[in-house]
């Protein structure tokens, strides 16, 4: 059994591994919690310091900015991507389930554990979503693994659906490290956009139309179909900047070898060879601003963090990267020539795992938040120590259309032997000001309020 307990300040996660059992049975309890102030972290636009809070539950502890709390808000099993309907609800999908949920805040009490129904059920793992208005109407769209359906919304329910784009890249041709799973957002021009993940690590790249490793465009009815990016691995976090630009968060590769000629890890001559010490921190993970025909490089060009690049040891820059060529696929440019590639906006540190992205303007956070970017990193599997898991944020750069250097916002679902009794997928702002962050490990969903 795993319990999870709410209050209004704490959340805990009793015993949770890393696997998600859906029979598993919750409780809910009265809690409390101590607060300290720890290491204040600096802004990339703002001599501010952010005061951490430490909400410590039976050995669980969750550090959020001071002066926020957080709570327990719903269970979710395989908890993914989120959207608010036009009415204030929560859209959650379930990808493993093949369903939609519908999260209902209870009227004047909104921190209570809110009204939930099935809203689609039956899918082929249905991960994005995004509301448009087509023709004067209200739709929802739904990315699935193979296909972009279209519903009517009709406010209390969906309409029929209507399959807009069939027949995606999915499951085949199978690869080493196969990305099914897609998101989609409607852009300023009513356009569609889709990302299409990788078939592989960094395998050879698969010829499919469209293109895996690639972000798409359509029209409202899935027509007229154009290429936005190509060379983007795995960019399921999808977002449209304050000045009009889609941004993406990007999963880079894993197991990289080391590209330089000179000795590392003991070697003599490391290129090659696959270490650990060089894996933990290479390549970063993207944020990426992606103008009409943007390659970001992959599987042939990785964004490189080093300030003294394949040095030991050397510190690490993540705003403004150069890609270097990667040694299994791409030796001496043979593929690309990869400085000639646009340099990387901002970098994360390797295996973060990003997910769930998201624009924070026009929400109702302070406003110190609302004028920059969020997203929700999933913690990595390849790396030693792990990466943990957690939500950061990034300033938005007005005068020079960027985003800053991120910061952890939320973090704490890593215990200190490296397992994680949870994982954040996707962090909204909700109507109430509150940001509600999904947990596909736990299972839950969050509301944690400035």
């Amino acid at each position: 059994m795993c319990p999870l307990v709410a209050a209004a300040v704490a959340i805990l996660i009793a015993g949770c591994g890393a696997q998600h059992n859906p029979a598993q049975t919750r409780h809910h309890g009265s809690v409390q919690a101590r607060h300290h102030r720890a290491g204040a972290t600096r802004l990339a636009t703002a001599t501010a310091r952010v005061k951490r809070t430490e909400v410590s539950v039976a050995g669980h502890r969750l550090r959020v900015p001071a002066g926020w709390h957080a709570e327990l808000w719903a269970s979710v099993p395989d908890a993914r991507l989120e959207a608010w309907t036009p009415q204030g609800a929560l859209l959650v999908s379930e990808p493993a389930d093949g369903q939609i949920v519908e999260l209902t805040p209870r009227s004047g009490h909104p921190s209570e554990h809110p009204r939930r129904r099935v809203l689609v059920a039956g899918l082929s793992e249905p991960q994005g979503m995004a509301f448009a208005r087509v023709a004067g109407h209200e739709v929802l769209y739904v990315a699935e693994d193979d296909q972009i359906d279209r519903y009517g919304w009709l406010g209390s329910r969906v309409g029929a659906r209507r399959v807009i784009v069939a027949k995606l890249p999915d499951s085949a041709p199978a690869g080493s490290d196969n990305h099914t799973v897609k998101n989609v957002v409607v852009g300023p021009d009513q356009r569609i956009y889709v990302d299409l993940g990788s078939g592989s690590n960094a395998g050879p790249v698969q010829r499919t139309d469209p293109p895996r490793a690639s972000v798409i465009s359509y029209t409202a009815a899935g027509k007229d179909r154009r290429i936005i990016a190509r060379g983007v691995r795995n960019g399921d976090g999808l977002s449209f900047a304050p000045d009009g630009s889609l941004w993406t968060a990007v999963n880079e590769r894993d197991q990289i070898s080391y590209p330089f000629h000179r000795s590392y890890g003991g070697y003599a001559d490391a290129y090659g060879d696959v270490i650990q010490a060089y894996v933990n921190n290479h390549p970063p993970d993207e944020i990426a601003r992606l103008n009409p025909g943007r390659n970001l490089g992959w599987p042939y060009c990785d964004p490189d963090p080093d300030v003294r690049p394949g040095v030991a040891g050397t510190n690490f820059r993540y705003l403004n990267l150069p890609f270097i060529d990667d040694q299994q696929t791409n030796p001496r440019n043979s593929k690309l020539n990869c400085r000639k590639l646009q340099r990387l906006q901002v970098g994360l540190p390797a295996h973060s795992a990003p997910l769930g992205f998201h624009f924070l303007e026009g929400s109702r956070l302070p406003a110190r938040w609302s004028d920059g970017a969020i997203v929700a990193v999933h913690g990595s599997w390849d790396r030693e120590p792990p990466r943990p898991p957690a939500v950061l944020w990034l300033p938005w750069e007005r005068k020079a259309h960027t985003l800053g250097r991120a910061i952890t916002l939320i973090s704490g679902f890593q215990n200190p032997n490296g397992t994680r009794w949870g994982r954040p997928v996707d962090a909204v702002p909700g109507p109430d000001g509150a940001l509600y962050v999904s947990d596909d490990t736990a299972g839950a969903i969050y509301r944690i309020k400035p």
